[in-house]
């Protein structure tokens, strides 16, 4: 079994939907995915929190046995985060954004961690994650996430970015973008032309696609009645998907596509509570409980 890195934000989140509020809740992408990923394998968490970060959400990480020696605590207050989602959970609008000590992180990743075989770039400066990948040796599998703001305001550094990496992870949207081609299948093979391996374009309620040179594979979402918040699961979708492939080691399409099943698994647990709360109280049984009922599903 082999450890994966997660480079990207630790926050406290305000969260609206409608099904609810919760309030100062823990949020960010490096720590949705580094949970999502523990469930299968060892994770080191590289990212920055403010003085201000209570002893029991570290606690909580730990219990993952999520290696937070990559945990920086500084001076300050943790980045935070509110917003606001639509009766569309695909739209939402952002109430408030302070980066706080994240704004001037600049990780030095420790030479234990540089020789992870499996390293994520979360939803960060693509700047920032190619001067972390940069740290780390020789990994096996690079998988990087974006948003549409880093394509529209830091798309040369992004491009540049592109050709390290085995796995991008983006939504239809930040496909679109990235490409300039409204329809998905073309802009995924856009955007492969630029250089990744492999393209993953998540399409919320719909599932998600992914495409390489060779193939198409798409898998439906798993069908909830309930979605209480949908913040962090693409992150969650990203964990369990990385996670299962560095704990199998089986990069083939087949193992590619069980492992994005497995990613799909975690996202419909993610959205059940608000904040990744649901995460706290998942086993791995319903793990693999939910596992057999989407093959089931999709199984004909």
């Amino acid at each position: 079994m082999s450890a994966v890195a997660v480079v990207g934000s630790v926050a406290f989140d305000d969260i609206e939907t409608p099904a609810g509020r919760a309030a100062h809740v823990l949020g960010g992408s490096a720590t949705h995915f580094a949970v999502a990923a523990s469930y299968f394998c060892p994770v080191h968490l590289i990212a920055v929190v403010g003085d201000d970060f209570p002893a029991d959400e570290r606690e909580y990480l730990a219990s993952r046995g999520i290696d937070l020696s990559g945990l920086e605590v500084r001076p300050g207050r943790t980045f935070r985060w509110s917003g606001r989602y639509h009766e569309d959970l695909n739209v939402r609008d952002t109430l408030a954004l302070e980066l706080n000590v994240f704004a001037d992180f600049r990780p030095d990743v420790a030479a234990a961690v540089r020789r992870a075989p499996y390293v994520f770039l979360a939803n960060i400066d693509p700047a920032l994650q190619q001067g972390v990948l940069d740290q780390f040796e020789r990994p096996v599998l690079v998988a990087c996430d974006t948003m549409n703001h880093w394509i529209a305001s830091a798309r040369e550094p992004l491009e540049a970015l592109l050709p390290r990496i085995d796995l991008l992870v983006v939504n239809d949207e930040e496909a679109r973008l990235l490409s300039g081609e409204r329809n998905v299948a073309r802009a995924a093979r856009r955007i492969l032309d630029r250089g990744p391996r492999t393209v993953l374009i998540k399409r919320g309620e719909y599932g998600a696609i992914l495409f390489s040179p060779e193939s198409v594979f798409a898998v439906p979402a798993f069908p909830l009645e309930d979605v209480f918040d949908p913040t962090g699961a693409g992150d969650a979708f990203a964990g369990g998907m990385v996670g299962h492939l560095a704990a199998t080691g089986d990069r083939t399409d087949a193992g590619l596509r069980r492992a994005i099943v497995y990613g799909s698994v975690l996202a419909s647990y993610i959205v059940e509570d608000f904040g990744g709360r649901r995460l706290r109280t998942l086993t791995r049984d319903d793990i693999e409980r939910r596992y057999r009922q989407f093959v089931a599903l999709t199984e004909f």
